[in-house]
């Protein structure tokens, strides 16, 4: 499997790491709906055992439960796989309301909460998770460089900033690498994210290259309807009109190409996304074993110039339907 430099770090990411936020279950406002654990050990499992170096996760997914499965998966494993965990989403001890805490206290007490629950020593890449309250930013990136120095934390990163605010925290300590959403669907960062990532030499490790399944060409309206409950996609724009059947119609046509290079739609969306110019690596979220055995292969999946062509008409030609 293909492994890229994380930005300023000695760390060499492979191009896919697999992403916990599903396994945490349903015992969160933007969770999965249920999930079995054991499903979710064998899942990581098979990640390392395909090559997968690392695995993101973050306290709030499952409100520490995906953490503790995290942990539990790695314990005794041969090699450990780099962790990605993040900071600024809380919850009281009821687990009613998740909020937002970017004081120093708060991150630091939520990365001994996580060294605890993972079950090691030092977290390897520590992001903030989202950049509310924005005038607190600077304050819990100088208690992550406090955590750094400390050896807590090997490298500090940020996720869902824009590029303002990622200026503003690398002028108290460098940034390692920024986190922010990217597939066909979302294609935002490619105005000033990633420039800015390749001029300051950051990595870029994006998020939801499968628009949370629904580039999968495993979605159609008859299984998103019978979509737990409990599963936050339901509220989620791409998943209702007028989005919903633009997309279906593109996930159908990218179907037709992804069967001429004899690959799923799902490994054509992930490596799509991981040859972004600048992109270093692509989180791809499993819950199941066969679903990480499906997707890995697409690390070593490089489109040709006429390939990423045909694409990107497809992608006008969704946009301007939406128009």
């Amino acid at each position: 499997m293909r492994t890229r430099q994380l930005g300023n770090s000695d760390i060499e990411l492979t191009t896919i790491g697999l992403g916990a936020w599903a396994i945490g279950g349903s015992g969160y406002a933007f969770g999965w709906g249920p999930q079995n654990d054991t499903d979710s050990i064998q899942t990581i499992h098979t990640a390392l055992d395909l090559g997968i170096n690392w695995v993101d996760t973050a306290p709030v997914y499952g409100l520490g439960h995906s953490e503790e499965i995290v942990g539990k998966a790695i314990r005794g494993v041969g090699e450990r796989p780099y962790i990605s965990t993040k900071c600024g989403l809380v919850w009281p001890a009821d687990g009613k309301k998740v909020s937002h805490d970017l004081s120093a206290t708060s991150v630091k007490r939520e990365c001994e909460a996580s060294l605890k629950r993972l079950g090691i020593e030092v977290i390897d890449i520590y992001n903030i998770h989202w950049p509310i309250p924005d005038e607190r930013i600077e304050e819990a990136w100088a208690a992550i460089a406090d955590l750094i120095h400390a050896g807590k934390v090997r490298y500090g990163g940020v996720s869902n900033f824009s590029v303002e605010q990622a200026r503003r925290v690398a002028s108290i300590h460098s940034v390692t690498s920024q986190q922010p959403p990217y597939s066909m669907l979302v294609r935002d960062i490619e105005h000033d994210v990633l420039p800015y990532c390749r001029e300051k030499k950051i990595g870029v490790v994006v998020y939801s290259p499968m628009q949370n399944g629904l580039l999968t060409g495993k979605m159609n309206p008859e299984r998103i309807n019978a979509l737990p409950k409990k599963d936050w996609r339901r509220r989620n724009q791409h998943f209702q009109e007028p989005e919903l059947t633009a997309n279906l119609e593109l996930v159908y046509a990218l179907s037709l190409i992804a069967e001429e290079l004899g690959r799923t739609p799902a490994q054509l969306a992930i490596a799509w996304a991981i040859a972004g110019d600048g992109v270093t690596s692509a989180i791809v979220g499993a819950r199941r074993p066969e679903q990480i055995e499906e997707n890995a292969s697409a690390s070593d999946l490089q489109l040709s110039e006429a390939t990423t062509e045909r694409i990107a008409e497809l992608l006008r030609q969704r946009d301007e339907r939406l128009r």
